[in-house]
């Protein structure tokens, strides 16, 4: 299923919401219905069993912080859940990536750059909730 199909099956209900109108948002909701199927597979499998659920658990995640941040008054508060969104998209990747054994590459490089696509768009959301540039601090590491 690709996008615009998946989108023609979302209820009025969810499409009526402001929420709605935020890309990653909807593309976080269509990662985690296209996610069903791979977490099926990965489930029918013993040993990555595991795997799937974690993979439920963090693709699932990413939408529902969105959601959670939205609501929020404050810029800081909604970069707070944008940044759990990020991590949740990150750990998805990740999960994705060690289930690369069992799912086909096709598979695998969709939803790689469907993930991709979500964390670009939540590292812009997240500095611009706080009204400032994210810069990590310089850091000199010594080995002894």
């Amino acid at each position: 299923m690709n996008y615009r199909e998946w989108e023609q099956t979302v209820p009025r209900t969810i499409k009526d919401d402001a929420l709605w109108t935020v890309r990653v948002y909807r593309l976080a909701l269509f990662g985690t219905d296209i996610a069903w199927r791979d977490i099926t597979k990965l489930s029918q499998d013993k040993r990555t069993i595991a795997l799937s659920n974690q993979l439920y658990r963090a693709m699932g995640s990413i939408s529902a912080n969105i959601a959670e941040g939205y609501s929020r008054g404050s810029g800081k508060d909604r970069a707070r859940f944008y940044e759990y969104a990020l991590g949740s998209a990150r750990e998805s990747r990740d999960w994705y990536y060690k289930a690369r054994h069992i799912l086909r590459e096709e598979t695998l490089s969709h939803r790689m750059e469907l993930l991709s696509q979500i964390i670009r768009l939540l590292l812009v959301m997240v500095p611009n909730q706080r009204g400032q540039i994210l810069k990590e601090k310089r850091a000199a590491y010594e080995t002894e």
